[in-house]
């Protein structure tokens, strides 16, 4: 090509997303595409030295909860500080369109619970410019980002919209309810929406513990769903099984979904302590659908996946004791000042947790589960660094151990409570689920469990864990990672327009440094409307983050740089996102 170019990244290890194996080359960008790979003669605006990095395109989390944080941020942190261009947003059943002006409240209750957002930050931020789902899309096609971000239509909020309170109190659908959620999940689809969400997991509850309006609903109401997705002739459909179904009966329901739609579909896999080997019959059936020509995808997480919690964060193990809930509203200095006393700690120590949500109240007792989880994190460690086997070392209560933990790093040290991806299994069941054919990395949930969990870092950890640091079976092709957050996750949602470096894609792009790639730390920050807290986790080595033609990050720095846009739909090489 000749000319000048807006961008060119010289000299990088290229891994283009397909999984093939890397190769030096240049890479030419104008006009927000790839227009060159190989040796380039041609001159640019800006040169970007990549020697001694790689260069892969921009990572895909394809499941996240942006819905709220679109619309009254410029940035989908923490996911665009690890790599990520491109997300899709609306998963799990929940989000906050369709929705009436009565209904508001619900949605906010049970997103508050489901995916653990604080009640004020989705009142201070949320404009509620919308009713239906084409009017949320329209909103968001209206805000600049720093990455992409698409739309799911969920389950929950459809229900609700179609049933009203009977929506939410779990009422049967009447056949003309079914109609109307066909009707509009096709409106949905065409509107721009790239696919449709439920969950039937049973750990999806408001904050009062009732359960999500999707989940129980019966197999003839998401058929209707899976109908009104075939009939637009586009999306993807997109679950959260029920792990207490049964594997076999679960895959079953999916392959009914999947032929109902005629259309693709994708499921949350995780190796659960609660499902033993059901990961496993997962993948086998997986492999029986694909083969029968079902368009079928898992998409797993490539780490273990923990609640975290300390003083600062949404739970610990006192949250609800009552002589902790005195002065939980203190700052954090006095707060661990008050529970450095001596009475107090006793008092504390004697008391029980007053809860209501019963998912809430399992997970702050299983104390003796938990570990600290240190800096840099350690989220895979020695059995023995847990609370319970601590505690049994040292001859003291489990609950005495973790209150002093608790008040480790002047209260600011953070606890890792595991909840799945870490068996007896692991760490085998997750390099196995990464070489599975069928599988994408996903489950980043940005945007959402604020003050819970801060998964949105794996990209950066699964380069650290699987490709650089790991030994013998454990490590994985970097060609074969870097397809599984790039390739494979856009074109398991029909985004065909990114995910590789080739000519004529978008021209999203990382180069790092994967030398001295670090992820530090997940740290406590009020930084949400209404100074709610949010948990950040940083990472250094990424020298750059192209976004459609765009740096949009230098060294973990915002440039300013505001590319992101609303993605309607499904997209196809050389198009313009629409």
């Amino acid at each position: 090509m000749s000319g000048q170019l807006d961008i060119i990244v010289r000299g990088g290890t290229v891994l283009d997303g397909t999984g093939a194996p890397e190769f030096t080359a240049d890479i030419g960008v104008a006009d927000g595409r790839i227009v060159e790979v190989g040796k380039i003669s041609s001159t640019a605006a800006e040169e970007l030295d990549a020697s001694g990095c790689i260069v892969t395109p921009g990572f895909v989390d394809i499941h996240t909860h942006y819905d709220g944080q679109a619309t009254w941020e410029n940035c989908l942190q923490p996911s665009s500080g690890h790599g990520v261009t491109s997300v899709v947003m609306g998963n799990c059943g929940v989000g906050f369109a369709p929705c009436r002006a009565g209904d508001r409240q619900l949605l906010i209750q049970l997103l508050e619970g489901v995916e653990d957002i604080p009640e004020p930050v989705m009142t201070n931020g949320l404009p509620w410019t919308w009713e239906t789902f084409p009017d949320y899309l329209d909103v968001l096609a209206t805000r600049t980002l720093d990455i992409d971000f698409a739309a799911q239509l969920p389950h929950s909020a459809l229900r609700v919209y179609v049933m009203g309170e009977r929506g939410a109190n779990h009422e049967p659908a009447t056949a003309e309810d079914l109609a109307a959620m066909r009707q509009l999940t096709t409106e949905s689809i065409r509107a721009g929406a790239i696919g449709v969400s439920t969950s039937r997991s049973l750990a999806h509850r408001s904050k009062a513990g009732d359960l999500a309006p999707s989940v129980g609903t019966v197999e003839q109401e998401l058929l209707a769903i899976a109908r009104g997705l075939g009939d637009s002739g586009a999306g993807v459909f997109q679950l959260i099984y029920d792990g207490h179904g049964g594997a076999e009966s679960e895959f079953a329901l999916m392959r009914r979904i999947a032929e109902a739609s005629g259309r693709p579909l994708s499921f949350s896999l995780l190796d659960h302590p609660n499902w033993p080997g059901g990961w496993r019959t997962m993948l086998s059936e997986l492999e029986k659908a694909v083969a029968d020509g079902l368009e079928m995808r898992a998409q797993i997480f490539p780490r273990p996946v923990g609640v975290l919690m300390g003083l600062q964060l949404s739970l610990h193990p006192f949250s609800f004791h009552p002589s902790y809930k005195a002065i939980a509203d203190l700052p954090l200095a006095e707060r661990v000042s008050r529970m450095r006393d001596l009475a107090l700690r006793e008092r504390m120590l004697a008391e029980q947790p007053e809860c209501s949500n019963p998912i809430t109240l399992r997970l702050i007792q299983r104390i003796e589960e938990m570990f600290v989880l240190g800096d840099p994190p350690e989220y895979e460690p020695d059995p023995g660094k847990r609370i319970g086997a601590q505690a049994a070392q040292q001859g003291v209560p489990a609950m005495q151990l973790i209150y002093d933990a608790l008040l480790q790093e002047n209260g600011e040290a953070i606890l890792c409570l595991p909840a799945a991806n870490m068996t007896a299994d692991t760490p085998h069941s997750t390099s196995t689920m990464i070489r599975h054919p069928n599988t994408v990395f996903g489950l980043g949930d940005g945007g959402a469990h604020y003050g819970l969990i801060c998964d949105a870092s794996f990209p950066t950890h699964s380069l650290i864990r699987w490709v650089r640091d790991a030994a013998g079976e454990e490590r994985q092709s970097l060609a074969q990672v870097i397809n599984k957050m790039t390739g494979a996750p856009a074109h398991a949602v029909g985004l065909f327009d990114r995910g590789v470096v080739k000519p004529g894609l978008k021209a999203d792009l990382n180069v790092i440094d994967l030398s001295r790639l670090t992820l530090h730390a997940p740290r406590a920050k009020h930084d949400l409307p209404g100074n709610a807290l949010r948990i950040r986790q940083n990472a250094d080595g990424y020298v750059a983050t192209i976004a459609s033609g765009q740096v949009t990050y230098r060294d973990g720095e915002h440039t300013g740089a505001l590319p992101g846009r609303l993605v309607r739909g499904s997209q196809m090489p050389g198009t313009a996102a629409r």
